[in-house]
């Protein structure tokens, strides 16, 4: 005859053990900053940056280009509450990229949009200037 061991706790740790890890997964959202992820693309014209930015409303992102750094930043807002929650796996906070622009960048005409959770950001190039200054002797 075979005995069969049966540990009647093993399923209620089981079901803690997950609970745990949701606790931890949940709140490493809400305290690590993160990034949005961005595509960068160059084209002879312009170079066009696209950022994943979906759930957070143009007023809560800011655009600010300093000494050829260009940097997106906001943050996300909480949606969780007192609710049920299952899984909680979107990043919340504060987020900041920045970008070096190469000096061909015309700051002065940059554009910004936002259209359904991408930030398109068009960079136009200004034609190169002439860097070699001829001096008349008189």
């Amino acid at each position: 005859m075979n005995m069969l061991r049966i540990n009647p706790f093993k399923e209620l740790d089981s079901f803690f053990d997950v609970q745990r890890r949701a606790l931890a997964d949940r709140d490493a959202s809400f305290s690590k900053d993160w990034s949005p992820r961005v595509d960068i693309v160059e084209s002879d014209e312009s170079f066009v940056i696209k950022a994943e930015l979906a759930g957070i409303p143009k007023e809560d992102i800011k655009v600010e280009v300093d000494n050829k750094i260009l940097t997106l930043s906001g943050e996300r807002k909480s949606e969780v509450t007192d609710e049920k929650h299952h899984r909680v796996e979107r990043f919340y906070g504060s987020f900041s990229r920045s970008f070096s622009l190469p000096e061909t960048i015309d700051e002065a005409n940059i554009k910004a949009e936002s259209k359904d959770g991408i930030l398109t950001l068009t960079l136009p190039k200004q034609a190169p200037q002439e860097t070699l200054k001829k001096i008349e002797i008189h």
